[in-house]
């Protein structure tokens, strides 16, 4: 089943009064792109994050953006007295020299920073490991899930988009044998025109125009398009990584429909390669978003 490269996915976990949230969302992208953003004090299990979501996305731009709550049971507050004597001392002091009347309040002091400090226990990175990676799990697998569905209607799309190419070449195909002919007639007597004045070897003209005419088949052009399109719909059927495949399948189809286009001057024919490389656009636009 193939996936798309957009999503979006979002998971909690708690445990104990602490509570991580994770949400992730992706875009397509050539590679694999991984942004974590997440609090501070768990930062030392960054690299965990990014080697788990490595081994489920292989693909795409992936944001993800990690929340932290304790509610405040890791966090203490510190109070450094003998600052504070400090300050009142100094406090005092400038009252006394510059004769000020104003009275030292609790509301003074707390302004001084550097006497009221919160401070933020450290926790065992393993249990918070086993929290967030619970949530991680939750939000990958929605966004795996949401990515899949996408894929699926990309799927689907496309291998309609596959048939309507398929039926036009084969209309192509229909006119092909004829196509050879009619440019072999107006090339000889093009020629006939052009060298009226001049005596010719009949047979060698002949041959000489037929060898022409043949590089006008796109006989092979034909075969090999009808080639890639069974290997494009075999290849949406394999799980794993195929956005890359594909990619390079719509080039090859793109390069056989523009060789039958410029071989080609019958104005049925053109319409119909018109047609087909609409549609080529179309899927080539698609595939750019398959992981």
């Amino acid at each position: 089943m193939i996936k798309s490269m957009t999503g979006f996915g979002r998971g909690e976990a708690s445990q104990n009064n602490i509570t991580f949230s994770v949400d992730i969302k992706t875009v397509n992208h050539r590679y694999s792109d991984i942004s974590v953003r997440m609090p501070r004090m768990v930062t030392a299990l960054e690299e965990k994050v990014r080697e788990y979501v490595g081994t489920k996305l292989s693909r795409g731009k992936i944001d993800i953006y990690i929340n932290y709550d304790s509610f405040g049971q890791d966090t203490k507050v510190k109070l450094d007295t003998n600052l504070a004597a400090a300050y009142v001392d100094s406090l005092n002091t400038l009252k006394e020299q510059f004769s000020i009347k104003d009275e030292i309040s609790l509301s003074l002091l707390t302004r001084f920073s550097d006497i009221l400090k919160l401070e933020t226990e450290e926790q065992d990175l393993d249990f918070l490991w086993g929290i967030m990676s619970s949530a991680l799990e939750q939000a990958v697998g929605a966004l795996v899930d949401m990515r899949s569905r996408e894929g699926e209607r990309l799927s689907r799309d496309m291998i309609l988009k596959l048939d309507f190419i398929k039926t036009t070449v084969d209309e192509i195909k229909a006119k092909s044998s004829d196509l050879v002919e009619v440019y072999k007639n107006k090339l000889y007597d093009k020629i006939r025109e052009l060298t009226k004045d001049v005596q010719l070897d009949e047979n060698r003209l002949l041959t000489e125009v037929a060898i022409f005419a043949d590089k006008a088949s796109i006989d092979e052009e034909i075969v090999r398009l009808g080639s890639h399109i069974e290997e494009f719909k075999k290849t949406l059927s394999i799980n794993g990584s195929i956005g890359k495949k594909l990619d390079f399948i719509v080039q090859e189809m793109n390069r056989e429909i523009n060789t039958i286009g410029s071989k080609s001057s019958d104005l049925g024919v053109v319409n119909n390669v018109i047609g087909i490389k609409t549609e080529i656009e179309k899927i080539r636009e698609q595939v750019q978003n398959i992981e």
